[in-house]
């Protein structure tokens, strides 16, 4: 029982460790909040405060003034008409520019040819409008901005920032609104990075959000961070840092745009309607269990240590039922006397009979003195021979054996007659 369990035990934890292995940026993302990367609201210009302006306006913008939305064609759903017509009015001096699916594969296949078998291959329309968003970011630069999204306020204060994402609940980011320059470091890691993550899983809204949507945007995020925070590390141990590691530092470095900044306050830069327009019943059931996560958790421990005493009371019975099996089907060791080569074997009964005298006849006139020495002389021939006597005695009793029988003497009642009748 204790060696099932061990197994048992041990086997468990090889699992679990392997799973939380194969999890670890999902499970790091969980308790990443991105605050060393936050773009706080004292290094953003307020709309309409000249107090400020002077200072943080004069910040020079890296990011190309070009807005990029994504859909089918160009007519766009009546639903969406007003939150894009607030970016144009709100940005007149911006370039605008419109993927639709046929330009959207026109561009992959001129500038991106080595992908265009991926994105012809996804099964959901959706991954193809996430894919070219982060194609045009990293060929272009611009902010891209999802139709749903209305803008607030003008983007001018974000353009100070080379790559700039938002922050999404619970964790990790969204790709409803992004900024980059030209060939940035972390956009250029995303579009080598979506070959890698083409999968197909049982749900079609895992399969997009965690082949080309947030969640996977969300990792490489992650992994991003952490080997910049290694690099730069790394740069600040060695005897060459100075203002140009700082200055490559920043460059590489992405920011993050609290949920503040994004809608829910006056001076925030965007504004959202009515979307999700891909979303399917996965996506509803899904958004079931974000809302009853505490139920789902209780129910899903329950489900677990069952399962997990089912199996180890399982592999304890396999366990002892093969060994079983095996002790039965393993042959018999008999014990075996060991035998001098060229000696006759002897009988059974002269292994375990051993007569201490020569039962004689009553006539004989040999004393009992004589008669010992005798058998201790020849006792191979004597030892055979009253064997012989004795079974021809057990199988038609005398007179004698009911004496010996009734006076419980053992073999001790015929040798005294014996030895009387000779004296």
């Amino acid at each position: 029982m204790r060696r099932g369990l061990l197994i048992f035990l041990l086997g468990s934890i090889l699992l679990l460790g392997l799973l939380v292995r194969s999890l670890s940026t999902l499970l790091r993302l969980l308790l990443e909040d991105g605050m060393e990367d936050v773009i706080g609201r004292a290094e953003l210009a307020m709309p309409n405060a000249n107090a400020n302006a002077s200072v943080l306006d004069t910040r020079p913008a890296l990011i190309p003034k070009i807005i990029h939305q994504t859909y089918i064609n160009d007519s766009i759903p009546a639903r969406w008409q007003a939150a894009r017509q607030s970016c144009l009015d709100l940005h007149h001096d911006y370039e605008y520019r419109l993927w639709t699916d046929d330009k959207a594969r026109a561009f992959i296949a001129a500038e991106y040819d080595w992908f265009l078998p991926t994105f012809d291959g996804y099964g959901q329309p959706i991954q193809r409008a996430d894919a070219i968003r982060y194609f045009v970011l990293a060929r272009y630069g611009g902010v891209y901005i999802d139709l749903d999204d209305g803008c607030n306020r003008r983007l001018d204060p974000l353009l100070a920032y080379p790559a700039w994402l938002r922050s999404t609940v619970p964790t990790g980011i969204s790709n409803d609104v992004m900024g980059s320059v030209p060939q940035h470091p972390f956009f250029l890691r995303v579009i080598g990075s979506l070959q890698r993550y083409d999968r197909r899983w049982y749900l079609p809204y895992i399969t997009v959000m965690y082949s080309t949507g947030p969640l996977f945007l969300s990792v490489i995020w992650k992994e991003y961070t952490r080997d910049l925070g290694r690099a730069r590390a790394g740069s600040e141990a060695g005897a060459g840092a100075g203002a140009a590691n700082d200055a490559n530092g920043a460059h590489r470095r992405v920011r993050v745009l609290m949920p503040d900044e994004y809608r829910h306050s006056a001076a925030s830069f965007f504004t959202v309607h009515v979307g999700n327009s891909w979303h399917g019943q996965d996506a509803r059931l899904i958004f079931w269990m974000g809302r009853h996560w505490l139920f789902l958790t209780a129910l899903g421990t329950v489900v677990v240590c069952s399962a997990a005493l089912v199996t180890w009371w399982s592999s304890r019975r396999l366990l002892f039922t093969g060994i079983a099996i095996i002790l039965r089907r393993r042959p018999t060791r008999r014990h075996r006397h060991h035998r001098t080569p060229g000696r006759p074997r002897r009988d059974s009964a002269d292994n375990n009979i051993l007569l201490p005298v020569l039962l004689r006849s009553p006539a004989s006139s040999v004393s009992p003195a004589a008669s010992l020495s005798s058998s201790s002389l020849s006792a191979p021939a004597s030892a055979s021979a009253s064997a012989s006597w004795f079974r021809r005695s057990s199988s038609q009793p005398e007179d004698g054996g009911r004496d010996h029988h009734r006076s419980g003497g053992g073999g001790s009642g015929v040798l005294d007659r014996q030895v009387s009748s000779n004296c």
